[in-house]
This record gives structure tokens, sequence and C-alpha cells, in this order.
């Protein structure tokens, strides 16, 4: 099973997430409404098992426990896909919503890398601030490994915008991560 529990705890969060690639249950809580809906959005449209559980300095702001999540998805991702051989590696996925659109298109190689092309008319969806999901994507990116490009091109809507990237990359990553046809690893160099 390519699973992955990490445990991450500072001053300003206390982290626990639990990932299975290949499927489970999903369960999250962090203390931010939308958020909680975009990570389970996530989980459900990857089709991975995935707890978060996350105490979080919200007296402060959201800026904290959402980039701290970023932080210990990608660490736990990067577990879950050990030396990174077997699998597909790349992935593009769309997304429409409503008025909005969304392109993820990603490579799970190794070396970390965002491009974030999208920008929100409104600060907040809930508690949540918006500005704050730019932040996420590049934790998750750097402690993945993975290189990342998140384009949205058009909407008005920050929630349906948010959601699109959340769940385009969500298919992205269910692509990539698919097993490939005979376990090698994807590269000329023979390894990632």
């Amino acid at each position: 099973m390519r699973c992955a529990e990490i445990e991450r705890n500072t001053k300003e969060t206390q982290i626990k997430v639990s990932l299975n690639l290949d499927g489970g249950e999903v369960n999250v809580s962090t203390g931010i409404g939308f958020f909680d809906h975009m990570l389970t959005a996530f989980g459900v449209h990857g089709g991975f098992g995935l707890t978060v559980q996350v105490t979080g300095d919200l007296e402060v702001d959201t800026h904290h426990t959402v980039e701290d999540t970023g932080i210990a998805l990608g660490m736990a991702f990067k577990q879950a896909l050990g030396d990174m051989s077997g699998i597909k590696r790349y992935g593009t996925f769309f997304i429409p919503m409503d008025e909005s659109l969304a392109q993820v298109s990603l490579d799970i190689s190794n070396r970390p890398f965002l491009v974030f092309r999208a920008s929100f008319e409104q600060e907040l969806c809930g508690d949540y601030e918006t500005c704050v999901t730019e932040e996420f994507w590049r934790a998750f990116a750097v402690n993945s490994g993975i290189t990342l490009h998140i384009i949205a091109p058009y909407g008005a809507n920050a929630h349906h915008q948010i959601e699109a990237i959340f769940k385009a990359a969500a298919h992205a990553l269910k692509i990539a991560v698919t097993k490939n046809d005979d376990g090698s690893v994807l590269s000329t160099k023979g390894v990632l």
C-alpha cells in the first residue's frame, strides 16, 4: 500500500495527516470551514484516503494553518510515493466550475517548483483568506518534490476559482500517481 502518516508540530500549528494514494475515507478538520471543504474535495476527487487534523493559531489568521497543512500534505505525498518508481509521473486536468476555469499540470519529478497564475476578486471565502491559496500550493510543491503549474485564467467568484483549482490538482495527481505498466521509473536517467 502506498501510504504515509505525517505528524508536524510547531508553536503555531499541530498537524496530523494520513494519506493512502489508493483510496479510503476522507476526514478533514482544520478549523477553517472553507479549507475543510477544499481538502475534502481534493481527497474525494483524487480518490485518496485522506485524514487531516489541524489545530492552528487561527486567532492570528489562517496563514499558518493553511501553509503548514500544505507542508504536511506535501511530505505525506513524498513519503507515500517512495522512490517515485512505477508511476505515470505526469498529469494535467482542467476543471470548469460555473464561470471559472482551472488547469493544473504537474510532474512528479523530485524537482519542486510552483507556477501560480490566479487572482481572486474576493479577499475571503468564509474565514479563509484567498491569498493563502498560493502559499498552500507552494508549500505542497516544495515538500512533495512536484513541479506544479496552476492556472486559473478567468473567473469572478473566488469560491468557484479555488474549488476548481483543488479539484483540478486532485485529478492531475490521480493521473500522475497511477501505476505504469512495468513498474519502472519514467525517466531517461533511471531515477527521479
